[in-house]
């Protein structure tokens, strides 16, 4: 990005980025090679990525890296898949603590092995307290499932008395999806050419700013990336309101 749009207010740039990661396969059969070389292209695009959106003081990076329909993969690519969250895990640990960064991971997570979830949940904890980044990992993630769990938990906790009967109005269901605690995505990127958001935070980017771009996710770097914030900035996002209406209007979390 231009050293000018790097001293921008803060208020120009997105505080949370969402990206769907969409070409790793593609980009490795353009090159003729197995479809796993471009899944572990893809992972060394994922950190430069997180390291740049550290030096632009990005609040929340969200990353959809496996969603609940990717199960129908062959079972050689999502075994591979697998063992390549489970080695970059453990590899990137150390570092994420040392850069601030906080991870969290969203999704049903019962799916995947007892081993995994505990390294899923250890590496919450380790960098729980961290301030710089929140770094957001969406495995066997589907906003319909996000939904539906909001629902059934809000439904729970009212059959145990933990919350009042009451209807289940936006406040409230927000309160209780998977990103509850964060605010919703500003801007959302979808690599690779498609222009879909294949299940992808559905009630969270209902006021996203949408950008895709031919780029496939290994080719993805920061001057990409500048190009979707660029878009982003010369946008006027009104959120129902006329353009006479925005000054002085606080954009919803």
């Amino acid at each position: 990005m231009p050293k000018d749009d790097l001293t921008r207010p803060a208020a120009t740039m997105p505080r949370h980025i969402a990206i769907i990661m969409d070409g790793n396969g593609r980009w490795a059969q353009q090159r003729f090679m197995p479809r796993g070389l471009g899944h572990r292209a893809g992972v060394k695009t994922v950190r430069k990525i997180v390291e740049y959106c550290g030096q632009l003081k990005i609040e929340v990076l969200s990353l959809f890296a496996f969603s609940s329909e990717n199960w129908r993969r062959p079972e050689e690519e999502v075994t591979l898949l697998m063992s390549l969250f489970l080695s970059t895990l453990q590899s990137e640990i150390n570092k994420l603590k040392k850069n601030n960064i906080r991870l969290k991971f969203i999704g049903d997570r019962a799916a995947f092995s007892a081993a995994l979830q505990d390294m899923m949940t250890d590496a919450e904890a380790q960098t729980q307290s961290n301030t710089a980044l929140t770094l957001v990992i969406a495995v066997n993630y589907g906003g319909q499932w996000d939904i539906c769990q909001a629902c059934q938990t809000i439904i729970d906790k009212m059959a145990n008395g933990q919350l009042p009967e009451q209807a289940i109005d936006a406040e409230l269901l927000n309160q209780h999806l998977s990103t509850a605690d964060l605010p919703n995505p500003d801007l959302f990127i979808r690599t690779g050419g498609e222009q879909r958001v294949s299940n992808f935070m559905l009630w969270q980017l209902a006021y996203t700013e949408m950008y895709f771009t031919d780029t496939l996710w290994p080719d993805f770097n920061e001057t990409t990336l500048d190009q979707a914030i660029v878009s982003f900035q010369g946008r006027e996002r009104r959120f129902g309101h006329t353009s006479e209406q925005i000054a002085g209007i606080t954009a919803p979390s």
